[in-house]
């Protein structure tokens, strides 16, 4: 059986661009992108904590340092300038690795 478990987390960062006229996605800082183990391109889901909005979207690559975080395309009418989000990786395992699974939390700005 396989089931599916939270794989990263990139936790305390706030939205700093949003563009609407793009095919979608949001782009990450590709610091912490690394540090969580998110690949570009992979599907992430992203909660922002002001709206409660939830949405599945793909990562793009940002500039190493920039602190970039943008919504592209449809996403960016589901959050604003400023907004507190996070971003989550998913990870199907199979019983043989369950036990061992420990996600990445990457906390970013912890004092919010």
């Amino acid at each position: 059986m396989f089931r599916t478990f939270l794989n990263a987390k990139i936790r305390d960062i706030r939205i700093t661009a949003t563009h609407l006229d793009y095919e979608g996605s949001i782009t990450l800082d590709e610091g912490w992108l690394e540090q969580s183990g998110i690949r570009p391109n992979e599907e992430v889901q992203v909660l922002n904590l002001e709206s409660g909005a939830r949405f599945t979207t793909y990562a793009i690559l940002g500039e190493r340092g920039s602190g970039a975080v943008e919504l592209n395309g449809p996403a960016a009418l589901l959050g604003k300038v400023g907004d507190r989000i996070m971003v989550l990786s998913y990870a199907v395992l199979g019983e043989d690795e369950m036990d061992g699974h420990e996600p990445v939390i990457v906390s970013v700005y912890p004092e919010g």
